[in-house]
């Protein structure tokens, strides 16, 4: 339920309540991490925090991973001491949001509406597509 002024963080917590409990063992909570991470970056958001998220947005949407699959290639990918590159923010960060998403009615709406937030925020990040792929080629498959 959103309530007046309810911050985007204060909804991904009420958000995270439903996904942290939902008996679905795909974990769909990995997929509005990701999506949440993405779609509110900054100018302060570290480069890790950022190329994760499309990481995970781009395994689930393109390559059909379970958000557990997910989880797995973060910690894979976590193991490297390394410099992350960095991207352009777009201007628009997807239609749909974390407040479309907490509006939805618990069960098989809610969950539809995450899948339809991850993908409008990684439509969102298309000008990145290719770059993510190679990452993901280059670090998570080698």
């Amino acid at each position: 339920m959103i309530k007046r002024n309810m911050s985007p963080q204060d909804a991904f917590y009420e958000l995270s309540c439903y996904t942290c409990s939902h008996p679905d063992p795909s974990f769909i909570h990995q997929y509005a991490v990701d999506a949440f991470a993405a779609q509110y970056a900054n100018k302060n958001t570290k480069n890790i925090t950022l190329i994760f998220a499309l990481i995970g947005l781009y395994l689930h949407l393109e390559k059909n991973f379970t958000g557990k699959d997910v989880q797995n290639a973060h910690i894979k990918l976590g193991r490297f001491k390394k410099k992350w590159q960095s991207f352009d923010l777009p201007k628009n960060r997807g239609a749909i949001t974390v407040y479309h998403v907490i509006s939805a009615p618990e069960g098989s709406e809610r969950d539809k509406a995450i899948r339809k937030w991850s993908a409008s925020v990684w439509e969102a990040y298309a000008h990145v597509h290719a770059d993510i792929a190679i990452v993901v080629q280059r670090e998570l498959w080698k």
